[in-house]
């Protein structure tokens, strides 16, 4: 007999999908183990319940971003001071963006992400955060007008590209590197459809550009068209345009695909049709 009280046949001990034999088989079935206060409260550490836990980010997240509208992540590092060229550069960036109408999403923290928040709210824009449980946590910063929070980095890098159609990256370190690498790798390799991603600052960025085209696409482990998906500027104003203009050519290709799919499966329709006539 199982826990949930169904006759079993053939050897073992079934949990739902699980299979236990032996000395995994438990003394104390799961209501039993449910409703006993005595035990330890380790088990709110263990697996299992991190599953529970990081369904509700999921859940928490999409409910508090599925109205947002059309939207743009802003990556670039945590580090910059505010009276860096950097900070001015994403704080325009921010502005830019609310003006053109997209809300602003970014890590919520300081530097990079302070600037374009407050660039976008100063703007009359949506200034999204999502922010992350660090040991070096600082908090959301102040200009941001709708803040998550998140434990787990893979629930918060989700909803950058669930809720963005665009990214637009500023120099940044090694989280700013996996951010941008991630969305390079969703795009390159059709797990989702292709956003338009500007590198802002050309003496940043043009040497990891140049390493990719000289080293990297020589040992074939890209190719050319790879390269293209990344833009290089080096104003607010240039990546800005470019995330506006790419992603409108973007979405008139997607639609027009959509129309060719949908005019092909007709076309296949009747022709069927006219055969079995």
């Amino acid at each position: 007999m199982s826990d949930e009280g169904l006759p079993q046949t053939g050897s073992g001990y079934r949990k739902g999908p699980v299979l236990l034999r032996g000395p995994q088989i438990p003394h104390l079935t799961t209501d039993a183990r449910l409703l006993d206060t005595a035990g330890s409260a380790d088990w709110v550490h263990s697996d299992p319940w991190r599953v529970m836990r990081i369904q509700s980010e999921f859940v928490e997240g999409f409910g508090a971003l599925a109205e947002v509208g059309p939207a743009v992540s802003v990556f670039g590092s945590a580090r910059t001071r505010a009276d860096h060229p950097d900070y001015a550069l994403a704080h325009d960036v921010g502005a830019r963006l609310a003006e053109e109408g997209y809300a602003v999403l970014t890590g919520g923290g300081p530097g990079i992400m302070e600037a374009a928040n407050k660039g976008a709210s100063e703007a009359g824009g949506l200034s999204v955060g999502l922010g992350i449980e660090l040991p070096f946590e600082q908090g959301m910063n102040e200009h941001v007008n709708l803040g998550v929070n998140f434990r787990y980095f893979f629930a918060r890098k989700t909803m950058f590209v669930k809720y963005a159609q665009g990214f637009i990256v500023l120099p940044g370190g090694f989280g700013t590197f996996d951010e941008l690498f991630e969305s390079l790798t969703l795009v390159q390799t059709h797990k989702v459809t292709e956003f338009p991603i500007a590198l802002v600052g050309r003496d940043y960025w043009g040497g990891l550009l140049d390493w990719a085209r000289d080293v990297v696409l020589p040992r074939g482990m890209i190719n050319e068209h790879d390269l293209e998906l990344l833009h290089l500027v080096d104003t607010a104003e240039e990546a800005v345009r470019y995330v506006c203009d790419r992603g409108a050519e973007l979405r008139a290709e997607e639609i027009a695909a959509v129309e060719e799919a949908a005019e092909a499966a007709h076309e296949a329709a009747a022709s069927a049709d006219d055969a079995s006539a």
